[in-house]
């Protein structure tokens, strides 16, 4: 068995130029809402906002007051735009090459097509029905074989699990040996913040901040293998012929001492000769 997973940027927001100093926290914060400076104790963070309340209540705009707050200025905004900023992703293509390999019947498989053609891999699109050996993945059709549509989760996110099984019988041909492939939804929210640091000329910090949405993919990899072998089955064999013999045994021993019919049991099991 065995994990990894890869992420596909599908929409973003930047807040631009952030520098440390003070500001309005966002009337997006219900804990950062005011009346007056007595509403925003100073030196108690903001939560979950963006900073520590300084102290004073100030105007955010004409119709909202807010805690001023220390931190990273202006605070980030939370407006979305109406359709992934990268809707284009869809096309594109993951190709995931996967190699088992049973250590006891020292057997190893891949699962792309093994072919000379060296413009296979650039045309071909993984179908479960006309293509199941080619191992390039279109977003589009991964997303919508988890049960989604393309546009809804690349606006907030998502996460989708990509689960490769093997199952193989080493009796049969090595080429009856093939991967099954699964696909499920396991989260429709999906996003991490990354931000660039820098100084400007009057050594002042300041930052770039990324809030990046995008769709995760968790590969999983499971497998199996068998093969006959006379030695186990002989070995088996022999076990279940010595547990029918003990069981004998066991079930005398009930039967003659400890079921309340013993005596009859007894009487029908030996015979006396006097």
């Amino acid at each position: 068995q065995g994990e990894n997973g890869l992420f596909l940027v599908t929409n973003f927001i930047a807040t631009v130029q952030q520098s440390q100093g003070t500001c309005p926290e966002s009337p997006a914060v219900p804990d950062a809402q005011c009346v007056e400076d007595v509403d925003c104790p100073m030196g108690n963070p903001v939560s979950p906002g963006n900073g520590i309340r300084t102290g004073k209540c100030v105007m955010f705009n004409s119709t909202h007051s807010t805690c001023e707050i220390y931190g990273w200025c202006p605070v980030e905004s939370s407006t979305l735009p109406r359709k992934p900023l990268l809707a284009e992703a869809e096309n594109f293509t993951l190709f995931i090459k996967n190699t088992v390999h049973f250590t006891k019947f020292n057997f190893s498989r891949c699962n792309a097509l093994q072919t000379n053609n060296s413009t296979y891999f650039k045309t071909c699109t993984y179908n479960p029905s006309s293509s199941p050996f080619c191992p390039v993945f279109r977003v589009r059709d991964v997303v919508e074989a988890a049960g989604e549509t393309f546009g809804d989760l690349a606006l907030l996110g998502g996460s989708i699990s990509i689960r490769i099984k093997w199952d193989c019988d080493l009796d049969r041909p090595a080429a009856q040996c093939q991967p099954q492939y699964s696909f499920s939804l396991q989260d429709r929210r999906y996003n991490f913040r990354t931000a660039s640091y820098y100084w400007d000329s009057q050594r002042r910090l300041y930052r770039t901040l990324l809030k990046l949405y995008g769709i995760r993919f968790d590969i999983s990899v499971h497998g199996q293998a068998g093969k006959f072998s006379i030695i186990p089955a002989a070995v088996s064999f022999g076990t279940g012929i010595a547990l029918f013999g003990t069981a004998t045994v066991i079930c005398d021993l009930v039967l003659l001492y400890l079921d309340k019919e013993a005596d009859l049991y007894w009487k029908e099991k030996f015979e006396e000769v006097r």
